[in-house]
């Protein structure tokens, strides 16, 4: 079920990182060295099968690109902000 408004603005404020952009939430990592940026993508791809649930990924250099959209409800709900939080908690065990 698709978010309202007033939870998305509510639950995204709560995400360190994380923005609303073009109908779905967008957050940029950066990493010391390429290899830590790709070790997090690792732990991203493996969250992302647990939920069976993937985000798009953007990988530049030391930098990683997570967009997160509910493609079968046409936009943003719960499970992409749960997600979002199991990324944030990675990000932090991998820099």
């Amino acid at each position: 079920m698709l978010l309202t408004e007033g939870e998305l603005h509510e639950q995204v404020g709560k995400l360190e990182g994380w923005k609303l952009d073009s109908g779905a939430m967008v957050r940029k990592y950066q990493f010391n060295d390429f290899m830590k940026g790709i070790a997090f993508v690792d732990e991203v791809a493996a969250i992302s099968e647990a939920f069976d649930h993937h985000p798009h990924i953007t990988i530049d250099y030391k930098t990683v690109i997570l967009r997160l959209t509910t493609s079968e409800e046409g936009g943003i709900t719960a499970l992409d902000v749960r997600e979002a939080h199991e990324f944030n908690e990675a990000f932090e065990k991998t820099r």
